[in-house]
């Protein structure tokens, strides 16, 4: 017996150790594989994943970044064929663009035993302009089917050798096998960041190597025969290789109310310090948060368009002429420049076609507008200073990096503190800026180039107040009115979905969320008046809303508005829950009783908290004869919530759900 399991462990070993990660090399055994064992709900997995990227001189070009891609998956269901769609994105800057090369790609079946190969056509391969910035190729593999692996390899080649994408250790999905390395001549110096949980730990190494230049000569001319010679020299260098080696990495998967999961996502960027050219002086990028707003203020793009003030200054000094107080006077250039200049779809902190043809062409990006807003709010006697952003979709900045931010907005520092604005959304109002630029922290940028961060987040808390009447019949059925009233974030989200969408389609939207709801006479109040609350009612009825068992019926004093399933399901959570603002939703119901029923009983009052206030829910359920009352309100008074209080949260999400679910029973007369 011991004989025969020390055979298994011997003939494991061997099959593992002569996995063959070779491009075409797939096994029989990878094709036979119905489930990862490390993770059996996974829909796909990483078999390999290699990647090498380095810097390479070619005489014509200079210095390019070389990225080599080999990436080999195996897909286990349906669910699974998203990643059998592959997005390459492609910087682009005037006319210096990223490339990709050499792309092969494969699906690999078993059918009756064989392995069957489809390689993938040029035209599954597609290449779009994204925008002025961004290139994309995309393929798509062919022949999917459920069990398929696919293997593809491309490089690619960037004039943008500063511009090194983060090596990405950890996906939605496990990683079996994945091989790294960055490859750097010493003229350059590269600083090491690192993201995530997981610990990951390099090996480096130096090497030489050389440059070889090809220097070609005339010689003749005139009466004589023209040769052309060539020579050769080199130039030796070290070039230092960290490399990357891990195994079986667990995947990290989407989680509710998660800013953006890649912040948490084991990754190692790289960010180009410094160079030092063979008879050249040191050159600095950006090494610390003074150097990296020095740079960003000193840009022709940013600094240069900020003190811009020619183009704008008689039409602000005829807005404001009458205007005395200065934060009325930062209202009304506020809303102007909402008005007059419209956001072309472009983030970014640096302007593109500049500050005067924005104005002039009522267009322009986010830099743009708001260094626009900025100067006139110095213009009108403001203490008003650009503040950098990290949007959710980017990231956070956790150390010093110019590319680290991606947006830019408006800051006034008064006594009672900084109101932040952002003039490319028509939507927003003072410090209730757009849900993308709620992330964390921005740098406030001022004249003498001193810096700080300053919280994104607003402390005021956005309110959804409603109040509904409902009558109930002895049928379980419901109908009745409804209002809601909703402040700051709550009323700016809202008008982004009413205002943006066809009317009908929200209004079959909103019955099809409460699945099978008649509504009527719909109306909006102060949907563009941003001053004001928005304002939201309706009639409605809506089937099955109690359970009629007997002469009795069973209904939670909510209805259709009860929360029904708590959306923190993980054991542990190790990055934070963010909800972007804090938050109350109140309810004030009143439900009638059907004619000859009668209470029997109802739920009892309860309050339920999390530690340090961070979140409150309060029930209270009362009535008489004839109706019943219901206030219910729920409170999430912080709008991050650290992952010490996971368990808290969690708990507090499932008492307060079990306290919506409880009935009230009227009871046939």
């Amino acid at each position: 017996m011991k004989t025969t399991t020390l055979l298994l462990i011997l003939c494991f070993s061997i099959t593992t150790l002569a996995q063959n990660y070779d491009f075409g090399k797939v096994s029989k055994e990878e094709l036979e594989e119905k489930l990862n064992s490390l993770d059996t709900a996974a829909n796909a997995t990483y078999l390999y994943k290699n990647r090498r990227t380095y810097i390479k001189y070619e005489q014509n070009a200079g210095f390019q970044l070389i990225t080599d891609i080999h990436e080999r998956i195996k897909i286990y269901n349906q669910e699974g064929f998203d990643y059998t769609t592959k997005q390459v994105e492609l910087y682009k800057s005037g006319s210096d663009e990223e490339k990709v090369s050499s792309l092969k790609a494969i699906t690999y079946n078993l059918v009756d035993g064989k392995i069957e190969e489809t390689k993938l056509e040029k035209d599954g391969i597609f290449k779009t302009e994204v925008s002025k910035y961004y290139n994309e190729t995309k393929f798509t593999m062919p022949n999917i089917k459920e069990g398929s692996v696919i293997e593809y390899k491309y490089t690619i080649v960037s004039p943008f050798y500063w511009n090194v994408d983060d090596f990405v250790f950890q996906h939605a999905v496990p990683v079996k096998k994945l091989e790294a390395t960055f490859e750097t001549p010493e003229y350059f110096n590269f600083k090491l960041n690192t993201k995530g949980y997981l610990v990951v730990k390099p090996t480096v190494e130096n090497k030489n190597d050389k440059i070889t230049f090809i220097n070609k000569e005339r010689e003749g001319g005139g009466w004589n025969a023209v040769s052309t010679s060539y020579s050769s020299s080199n130039l030796d260098f070290i070039k230092t290789i960290t490399s990357y080696n891990l195994s079986d990495i667990p995947a990290l998967k989407d989680e509710p109310y998660v800013n953006n999961m890649g912040n948490y996502r084991s990754a190692i960027q790289y960010e180009l310090s410094y160079t030092k050219f063979p008879n050249s002086p040191i050159k600095y990028y950006s090494t610390s948060w003074e150097d990296v707003v020095k740079t960003i203020y000193e840009s022709s793009s940013f600094g240069d368009e900020l003190n811009k003030t020619g183009y704008f200054e008689d039409d602000i000094n005829a807005l404001i002429s009458s205007i005395s107080d200065p934060m009325a006077r930062a209202a009304s250039i506020f809303n102007f420049v909402k008005t007059k200049v419209k956001w072309n779809g472009y983030n970014g902190i640096s302007c593109r076609d500049g500050v005067r043809k924005a104005y002039k062409d009522q267009t322009g990006n986010v830099a743009e507008i708001n260094l626009m807003l900025t100067a006139m709010l110095r213009h009108a006697g403001l203490n008003a200073n650009p503040v950098l952003v990290s949007t959710r979709q980017n990231g956070i900045p956790l150390f010093p990096t110019i590319d680290g931010y991606n947006y830019v907005i408006s800051g006034i520092e008064t006594e009672q503190g900084v109101v932040l604005l952002d003039a490319s959304n028509k939507f927003t109002m003072p410090n209730i800026l757009p849900s993308k630029a709620l992330n964390w922290e921005g740098r406030i940028i001022r004249k003498d180039k001193s810096s700080s961060t300053i919280s994104l987040y607003p402390s005021e808390q956005s309110r959804n107040t409603i109040t509904m009447l409902a009558n109930l019949d002895e049928h379980g059925n419901i109908e009745g009115n409804y209002r809601s009233i909703k402040t700051n974030h709550d009323a700016m989200s809202y008008r982004e979905k009413y205002l943006e969408t066809d009317k009908t389609q929200f209004l079959e939207n909103l019955e099809n969320k409460y699945k099978g709801m008649e509504i009527s006479d719909y109306e909006v109040k102060n949907d563009y008046d941003l001053s004001e609350p928005i304002t939201e009612t309706y009639k409605f009825s809506l089937e099955s809303q109690a359970d009629v068992i007997g002469d009795k019926l069973y209904f939670s004093p909510l209805f259709f508005l009860k929360t029904n399933e708590n959306p923190f399901k993980l054991e542990k959570r190790e990055f934070p829950v963010d909800f972007g603002y804090p938050s109350e939703t109140a309810y004030r119901m009143i439900i009638n009783v059907p004619e000859g029923y009668k209470v029997e009983s109802m739920p009892q009052p309860a309050v339920v908290m999390m530690p340090d206030n961070l979140a409150e829910f309060k029930y209270n359920v009362s009535g008489n004869e004839k109706s019943i009352q219901v206030i219910v309100s729920t409170k999430m008074n912080a709008p991050i919530i650290s992952p010490m209080y996971y368990d808290s949260l969690k708990e507090y999400f499932n008492k307060f759900i079990e306290k919506e679910a409880e009935q009230i029973i009227l009871t046939k007369i």
